[in-house]
């Protein structure tokens, strides 16, 4: 549905966007993901005919982003950052102003209308004026809003900012309720990370311009666990004179550390206080066997990878002066 090739956006000396090439796939929800400043939004506006690339070109539902502006337009939806819909008309006007903005039908008007004020939940509320509606709601009409042409994608930027951790959940419902019903593309960003990861059928990371990581989610995560550590499983001992000072101690700490270096799933431990600290790969399986071979155990805790260490890992590090290389490359090792 969506192919750039060598995208590349330069303004002056700096380049925003770095020669990315990328395959979105149809009905596929991608996550753009970055920091501020990355070339996630310059991207989109590119892609949205917004602005021209510099070099290279993308592609939307076959229409090339340079060479057929009309068409591309005819063929995305835009739900902005900031709210952009008009206060001071009710939802159901705000939907049909823009019917006719984009040139839908007059015979399909008024059933797309409804199809979508009931698909995100507004149908009882299209004759209130949207400066009562709540910032959840306002979102909702947005979205419906994108969607009333009928495109074959829609862009997504920051769709939950400023909601309530409920709303935003509630959000996220209808995001999957309609690229089920509507059968789109969505491109979306995000700064959450647990939207991304509830959302998202593949990721891509971008950083300094430059795409540096793509794939699903659950992969991407996996990634990290192999490549940087793993989750993190913490082991208190019931004995509080497990200590480096205690000879008993030591005696015990050389039978762990043997049994520990046994396992391949253990990726590094240390001991702080009684406590046993393990970077361990799929912990949620590999913790019953842990158990097993280790005694006087008190307590366990474990956390899993998220797409938020993800997220660090892959933004917050220098790709040209880390000292073992670039974070493109050495994904491709793993990934």
């Amino acid at each position: 549905m969506i192919i750039l090739k060598n995208l590349t956006k330069k303004f002056d000396n700096f380049i925003a966007v770095d020669n990315i090439s990328l395959t979105i796939k149809e009905n596929e929800v991608f996550g753009l993901l970055g920091q501020n400043g990355a070339g996630k939004t310059t991207t989109i506006h590119m892609l949205a005919t917004l602005i021209k690339p510099t070099s290279g070109t993308a592609s939307i539902n076959n229409y090339d982003i340079v060479k057929h502006p009309s068409q591309v337009r005819q063929n995305i939806g835009i739900v902005f950052q900031a709210p952009s819909s008009d206060d001071m008309l009710t939802g159901y006007e705000n939907l049909k102003i823009h019917s006719y903005l984009y040139n839908v039908p007059a015979k399909d008007r008024e059933k797309r209308i409804v199809e979508l004020l009931e698909l995100v939940g507004l149908k009882e509320r299209k004759d209130e004026l949207v400066k009562k509606y709540s910032g959840g709601m306002r979102r909702r009409l947005e979205i419906a809003r994108g969607l009333i042409h009928r495109p074959k994608v829609l862009f997504l930027d920051e769709p939950t900012l400023g909601l309530d951790p409920n709303s935003r959940k509630s959000m996220w419902k209808y995001i999957q309720e309609l690229v089920k019903e509507e059968k789109i593309t969505v491109i979306l960003t995000t700064h959450y990370m647990e939207e991304a990861d509830f959302l998202c059928d593949r990721i891509g990371f971008i950083n300094k311009g430059r795409i540096i990581a793509t794939d699903t989610p659950a992969n991407l995560k996996s990634t990290i666990n192999w490549k940087f550590g793993g989750d993190t499983i913490k082991i208190k001992f019931k004995n509080s004179q497990y200590n480096a000072e205690n000879q008993s101690y030591q005696e015990k700490f050389k039978s762990i550390i043997k049994t520990l270096n046994t396992f391949d799933f253990i990726n590094n431990f240390r001991v702080e206080d009684n406590i046993l600290i393990l970077s361990v790969k799929k912990a949620s399986y590999n913790l019953p066997i842990l158990l097993k071979v280790l005694d006087d155990v008190e307590s366990v805790e474990y956390s899993e990878t998220t797409l938020n260490d993800v997220f660090h890992k892959f933004t917050n590090e220098d790709a040209n002066d880390h000292p073992e290389g670039g974070f493109m490359e050495k994904y491709a090792q793993y990934g």
